[in-house]
């Protein structure tokens, strides 16, 4: 059985987490930044690049790990499990409310640039609005932050 290790990041400020959608693919689901860690990368390596990747943003700081589980790649590929790792992040600098960015290169070997619009949403939506496949470490974040309301990016 081979294994792919994906990294996936919380951004979180006042409350809110950092969220995207794909432009062209709008049957992709509401998402947070990740992506594949690269061979000879840790995962907390791998995270940070990844979220800058995708984000567009600099100065990224990992808060906490949150967990790590194992998934199946999917129905097409069952000798394929997935190790997800997940991590709270957070930003230096001042973040706009939506914004567009995107990856030239995206690591799952898709043709880019893939177009990306992020957006704030309250971590409280957040199990919700986000694809299941990404809200799996939604509850280890909630105690994580200790105040929601001074876990800024500025």
């Amino acid at each position: 059985m081979s294994q792919v290790e994906k990294v996936y990041a919380y951004i979180t400020r006042a409350g809110q987490l950092l969220v995207f959608r794909h432009v062209d693919y709008p049957d992709a689901g509401i998402q947070v930044p990740g992506g594949t860690v690269d061979r000879g990368e840790t995962p907390d390596q791998a995270v940070l690049r990844e979220a800058s990747e995708e984000t567009g943003l600099e100065d990224l700081v990992v808060k906490m790990f949150l967990g790590e589980d194992e998934y199946p790649a999917s129905s097409t590929s069952p000798d394929r499990i997935l190790r997800r790792y997940f991590y709270h992040l957070a930003c230096s600098k001042e973040v706009p409310e939506i914004w567009q960015h995107q990856e030239d290169h995206p690591s799952d070997g898709t043709p880019g640039p893939i177009q990306f619009e992020f957006y704030w949403l309250a971590i409280d939506e957040a199990d919700g609005e986000l694809d299941p496949y990404f809200s799996t470490m939604l509850d280890k974040l909630l105690p994580s932050l200790t105040n929601p309301q001074e876990d800024t990016l500025t």
